[in-house]
């Protein structure tokens, strides 16, 4: 007996507002014919009020604050050995051009954080580290997948991180903090990869999702595939090509991290960011595996509609070649013709139901024995 299984959660990301389908406020051809670094918001929310979050801390010693104009925010506490800014809202380009005069950032690079649309990339100079990257996390509320650009930026003593918003994505960084964990006992640089790293877990819960849709769906095709199992199979596939273009620059970047050698980042560090290499690497295969997935069950659901056409076909076909002879008895039994022998006979008719009984049963035996049905 089927035991009748519930449906999964909706498949992450699957509404108007999906990865690079995104509607955008201001486009990146708005800066065509502008000298490279003009600051230009490219993205999809307005500017609004930003919230500005700045952290110090010593391994005896913590301090917090919140702000709402960045001004009073730069006036960092130079008692505290690590100092950390963090601002929501990317959308406000005054705030981060006073970002770009205070630490002294290049004008390319102030134009890639306001832009959400760059990809991953990692720039480094002589003070600081520059990382790019894409957060993604599931909407609660709508179970849509939301992307954000996300910029950090690492210095001798301090770490800037610039959020598209709404959400706080570092919060659990913010509690490690407080707990005066191993965080505050580091440099900046460990800092900033507790950052990249938590933004990076942040995709499995993505992917598991995923997965266990990609799983329902494989049943659903095999058992009774419809036009709405196609369009769940293409957005899908589409979900994993918008991914992997977020995964592979990700890769790349933490790679160059490796790769780099830079006095802002420890040895002792790097480490860690090997394990956060290892992670991409995984969440790369498992992109790989699910497309592979996505791929074989839309041949399955093409090859189920077929089959289930040619079943249909073929039961249509016997019901036409079994009535055919019967449709012929009767065609020449209905012409009015005043001399046919067997009208007058009193058994005629009976005769008549048998013969087309007998022909009906011999040719379904027939197709019976050729395994036709």
């Amino acid at each position: 007996m089927a035991v009748e299984r519930p449906n999964p959660p909706p498949i992450p990301g699957f509404s108007e507002t999906t990865f690079s389908h995104q509607r955008m406020v201001r486009r990146a051809s708005d800066k065509a014919g502008l000298p490279p670094g003009s600051l230009i918001y490219v993205g999809e929310r307005e500017e609004g009020e930003v919230e500005i979050t700045v952290t110090g801390f010593s391994p005896d010693r913590f301090s917090e604050q919140s702000f709402h104009e960045i001004g009073p925010a730069l006036s960092f506490d130079p008692s505290l050995a690590i100092s950390w800014l963090d601002v929501i809202g990317v959308s406000s380009i005054e705030t981060v051009r006073a970002i770009g005069t205070r630490f002294a950032i290049h004008p390319l690079i102030l134009e890639d954080i306001l832009n959400t649309r760059a990809r991953p990339k990692l720039e480094v100079f002589d003070d600081y580290v520059y990382f790019s990257l894409k957060a993604i996390a599931i909407d609660e509320k709508t179970d849509d997948v939301t992307i954000e650009h996300v910029s950090i930026i690492l210095g001798r003593n301090y770490v800037c991180t610039l959020q598209e918003g709404p959400d706080d994505l570092f919060s659990p960084i913010r509690e490690r903090i407080r707990r005066d964990g191993r965080i505050r006992n580091l440099g900046p640089d460990y800092l900033a990869y507790a950052l990249v790293d938590v933004i990076v877990d942040d995709y499995f819960e993505v992917l598991e999702r995923l997965d266990e849709r990609a799983e329902f769906l494989e049943e659903q095709v095999l058992e009774r595939p419809s036009p709405a199992t196609l369009k769940e199979i293409h957005t899908l596939k589409r979900a994993m090509v918008d991914l992997r273009h977020v995964l592979w620059p990700l890769r790349e970047l933490v790679l160059r991290i490796e790769r780099t050698e830079t006095a802002l980042i420890g040895p002792q560090v790097l480490i860690f960011f090997r394990d956060v290499y290892d992670h991409t690497i995984q969440m790369i295969e498992t992109i790989e595996s699910l497309r592979d997935v996505v791929a074989g069950m839309l041949d399955i659901y093409l090859s189920s509609v077929s089959f289930r056409l040619n079943q249909v076909m073929k039961v249509l076909t016997v019901f036409s070649t079994v009535f055919m002879p019967l449709t012929f008895l009767v065609g020449v039994y209905g012409m009015n013709f005043e001399y046919m022998p067997e009208l007058r006979w009193v058994w005629s008719y009976p005769l008549l139901w048998v013969v087309m009984v007998a022909i009906a049963v011999a040719m379904l035996a027939w197709f019976r024995k050729k395994q036709w049905i």
